[in-house]
């Protein structure tokens, strides 16, 4: 026993080290969390004689039907096409969604997180801004809420949905180094772990096959991919700087951005005779297909992970136990060949 009284349920989250989520499925069904989470909580609350308001905890339970999704950015067209898929599963399932963005900036995700969960939602999806997001920020929403995180694989929630990084990469390097010259990495300052990972999974693909690694980090240091591509590609063609006429982009926006630096600066794109430089990407984001010439890259599987997010998502809501372990779910890319490379 102890003298302080605890008063409320969050006091009692913050004194046990059990978080709010976890407590509350067990005031509703103690069967429905592990025997050994049950333990730890009966002892806790013999220890710290605190007994919950049982008609607050079903007042609390009435939630809403909706759902909330953060995206970094929704004019970035892969987190507008990712939104628009997981707008239209939750509504086929009887919710409603709310879509936020973070427009690049730490703030106005903490704004949004804010925002969101005083609108008491069922659930969130979200995507992380990754380096700059305030993490105790966005791990105290995840604690409070029922969420799955999908793109940027920051370390809270119950589950993450994204990509297969170092699949996707070293297909992509296996086909340009089989094709033709081996490629550069042409990157700017990361602003998520995607970036971080496909970098160093360029550099690993390389040394496997037995080439050099050549990254090209230029400047910038924003959302605005297209326009960072275009300057920095122009200056290094006229610095005569690209260390290979073979160029793998980090992104797609980056990509297109340095297709049209390599048009201005009067050099052809693609794979055969005339050519100047093959540009590839990452992605397959919707306008990859209309840049000229069309841009080879790898395709992320955007339904899948859309699908697999909301269905985890949907399990917790229904209060399921997905156990102790943090859930990772990857899917494989898939290469796209175009006229590009």
């Amino acid at each position: 026993m102890v003298e302080k009284r605890i008063r409320n349920m969050e006091e009692f989250a913050t004194v046990s080290g059990i978080s709010r989520p976890t407590l509350s499925k067990y005031f509703h069904d103690p069967g429905s969390v592990r025997a050994t989470t049950r333990e730890r909580i009966e002892s806790a609350l013999e220890q710290y004689d605190y007994r919950p308001n049982i008609f607050a905890i079903n007042q609390n339970r009435k939630l809403t039907k909706t759902i909330g999704i953060l995206v970094p950015y929704l004019s970035d067209p892969f987190f507008a096409e990712m939104v628009r898929l997981i707008e239209r599963l939750c509504i086929d399932a009887g919710y409603w969604p709310v879509v936020f963005s973070a427009h690049g900036e730490t703030e106005l995700e903490n704004n949004a997180l804010a925002t969101l969960e005083s609108l008491r939602p069922a659930g969130a999806l979200i995507a992380p801004l990754g380096r700059s997001s305030d993490f105790e920020v966005v791990e105290r929403f995840t604690e409070e809420v029922p969420t799955v995180v999908f793109d940027s694989n920051l370390e809270v929630g119950k589950a993450f949905v994204g990509n297969d990084n170092v699949q996707s990469i070293g297909l992509i390097v296996d086909y340009l180094c089989r094709t033709g010259e081996p490629p550069c990495f042409f990157e700017m300052p990361p602003v998520n772990p995607n970036a971080n990972r496909r970098r160093d999974t360029y550099v690993q693909s390389m040394e496997r096959l037995g080439h050099q690694p050549q990254v090209v980090s230029v400047r910038g240091g924003d959302w605005d991919f297209e326009r960072i591509g275009l300057d920095e590609g122009m200056r290094l063609i006229s610095e005569r700087a690209l260390p290979s006429d073979t160029i793998l982009c980090s992104n797609d926006r980056l990509a297109i951005g340095l297709i049209a630096a390599a048009y201005q600066k009067g050099l052809r794109v693609g794979h055969g005779p005339g050519c100047a430089l093959r540009i590839a990407g990452h992605d397959d984001h919707p306008w990859a297909q209309f840049s000229c010439p069309p841009l080879t890259t790898v395709a992320q599987d955007y339904r899948a992970v859309a699908e697999r997010s909301v269905e985890i998502l949907f399990k917790l809501i229904d209060g399921e136990d997905l156990g102790e372990e943090r859930q990772m779910h990857y899917f494989q890319g898939r290469l796209v060949l175009r006229a590009s490379a």
